[in-house]
């Protein structure tokens, strides 16, 4: 599913001002993994999942994800590829506030060219498998916030993704609601095989994920599925 190698990130000019993000980062991910990325503020964990995302370049090193390199593509193929195989969730929710539920899902299909009656039938079903059926016309002032991150999760999932990318989820939320959500996730996870990577700097999160990672200073450093062994990047 996902493979980086020897991954390097910089920013600043050459030598003058240089920072060091991500160093010599070496990761796999198999289909169907729940993976939580954690570490202190500053790690490289949102640095390493806009790498994943294919939302930033790296200086140096690959990423690979279902056997297509980025490197390999041009700029509208790299698009193509984050649309099509890839879901983001944000702590922010970045729902458009004059849309309804229904309308912010069917954003992703709009620029697929997916015509109006379609995508407003998968936006439904969207909404559907993460338990806002009876909200699919509120608008987002008109919902609770875990109903946000839901309609948020609803348009992540409505391109049928193979890998979604969660940054802090549930940063936004009570612990009640990041619980549900939380449950939410793992449902996905267990009944469609979804491969979810979440950056959470929460401890209680992280421990629901079946597979931790764990960054310091721009290099993984701890990785539970070598049996808690120490593993550098």
């Amino acid at each position: 599913m996902l493979i980086i190698q020897n991954l390097r990130k910089e920013y600043g000019e050459h030598r003058v001002g240089q920072q060091v993000a991500l160093d010599r980062v070496n990761l796999r991910v198999g289909h169907g993994e729940f993976c939580a990325l954690t570490g202190p503020s500053g790690s490289g964990k949102t640095t390493l999942m806009n790498l994943i995302g294919m939302l930033d370049q790296p200086t140096a090193g690959t990423v690979r994800i279902g056997g297509l390199t980025a490197d390999d593509l041009g700029a509208d193929q790299v698009a193509e590829l984050r649309s099509r195989f890839i879901g983001f969730v944000f702590q922010s929710f970045h729902l458009l506030p004059r849309y309804t539920a229904l309308d912010n899902v069917c954003l992703p299909l709009v620029y697929r060219g997916i015509g109006k009656q379609q995508r407003r039938a998968m936006a439904t079903l969207a909404l559907q498998e993460v338990g806002l059926a009876d909200r699919i016309m509120h608008r987002p002032d008109e919902l609770s916030g875990g109903q946000r991150q839901r309609v948020a999760i609803a348009r992540a999932l409505v391109g049928s993704p193979s890998l979604l990318l969660a940054d802090e989820p549930t940063g936004n939320l009570d612990s009640r609601t990041a619980d549900a959500i939380m449950s939410l996730f793992l449902r996905l996870n267990e009944e469609l095989g979804l491969t979810i990577i979440i950056v959470t700097h929460d401890s209680t999160i992280a421990a629901r994920c079946r597979r931790r990672i764990l960054m310091r200073d721009g290099q993984i450093v701890e990785d539970s599925a070598f049996s808690g062994r120490f593993v550098r990047g």
